[in-house]
């Protein structure tokens, strides 16, 4: 029979306890906590770790301190500064924000949980993280920690991505926020799902709530949250044209700024190599050695794999180039937003064996 569920006071007295004794409390962006810092750090953390998602969050507020300087930089810098955290789309949303921000309310967040999450690639739960964690504004979160821990607490069946399950869930949220110790409170739920009730081997006899966990009173934690539904990940295949010319600098192009990579800059591509030629004639580039192919390897997204053939091509420019791009440095590439793949790709030009062979 599961244990007789924690009342929200008792829940919260305990993970409090628990939090002040082992929880995270020198995290650069609690020191201070600041809507702004808050906001960045929420926005890293979303599919990323804590140990990844530090450095990088050290170096973005190093250069970008407040709204205004993010808002008023260019998107290639911005770009710069993601790249290696991946799924793009933050950092491009964190910029659209910023000039938000800057232009609607002064640089300034808003005041309300509806009006945050009405900003670009903040929901509902990374606003009640923002304010409740600033500003101590009783406001509920659901990240992927807190789902877990409470999907365990009370046996809630199904995927969390499922509606009806995602609304028992944020009752749930609502119904165990506490009035005070907001900051506190929101990192707790957080930290508890991160490191006792993680995902894989459950530390449940260490958890400050399994007196009232359902799952740990019948000894399944690992049934929830419920699975999401297998899906087969399809595989697709281009082919990267590393053109260089003879001061060995490589062609890069601006990905559009909507779909994979977008806003980021990277090699042309093709869908096989036979199509490498009509792809030069577009660019009024003309090959001046043979093509030197390299090790192909895969790039994964959420959504599907991407196999990608490196083909190396020293070229020249025989007229007037119809597409937007630049030549660069791949020892020095500068500050522009590149996408992972490509900077994999310059290290390997840039290293020794590589460059006798080119």
């Amino acid at each position: 029979m599961p244990n007789k569920s924690l009342s929200p006071k008792r829940f919260s007295q305990n993970l409090l306890a628990w939090y002040d004794q082992y929880g995270r409390q020198d995290l650069p962006w609690q020191h201070p906590r600041t809507p702004y810092q808050v906001w960045i750090s929420e926005i890293m953390l979303q599919q990323t770790q804590v140990t990844t998602v530090i450095p990088y969050f050290e170096r973005f507020m190093e250069r970008f301190p407040d709204v205004q300087t993010l808002a008023l930089a260019e998107q290639d810098e911005v770009l710069h500064l993601w790249t290696g955290l991946g799924y793009y789309a933050r950092a491009r949303n964190l910029h659209k924000c910023a000039k938000q921000l800057l232009e609607n309310y002064r640089g300034d967040f808003p005041e309300t949980v509806e009006e945050v999450a009405t900003l670009p690639g903040i929901g509902l739960s990374t606003a009640g993280a923002i304010l409740a964690q600033s500003r101590g504004v009783r406001a509920s979160i659901l990240d992927g920690n807190v789902k877990r821990v409470l999907s365990r607490l009370h046996s809630v069946e199904g995927w969390p991505g499922k509606k009806p399950v995602e609304t028992r869930l944020w009752e749930l949220a609502e119904h165990y926020t506490p009035h005070e110790r907001l900051a506190d409170y929101t990192q707790a739920i957080m930290d508890l799902g991160a490191t006792l009730c993680r995902r894989g081997k459950p530390d449940c006899e260490a958890c400050p709530l399994n007196q009232g966990c359902s799952a740990f009173a019948n000894g399944n934690p690992q049934d929830f949250p419920g699975k999401k539904p297998k899906k087969v990940i399809p595989v697709r295949t281009t082919t990267m044209l590393i053109l260089r010319n003879e001061q060995g600098h490589v062609w890069l192009e601006q990905r559009p700024s909507q779909g994979i990579w977008g806003g980021l800059w990277c090699f042309p591509q093709t869908e096989t190599s036979e199509e490498a030629n009509a792809a030069l004639e577009a660019r009024a580039f003309s090959p001046c050695a043979d093509a030197q192919p390299l090790d192909g390897f895969r790039h994964t997204f959420s959504h599907f794999h991407l196999d990608i053939s490196p083909l190396v091509i020293p070229v020249r420019a025989s007229g007037t180039r119809d597409s937007e791009g630049q030549w660069v440095d791949p020892v020095q590439p500068g500050t522009l937003g590149l996408a992972a793949p490509v900077k994999k790709l310059l290290a390997t030009l840039d290293s020794p064996r590589q460059s006798r062979m080119l």
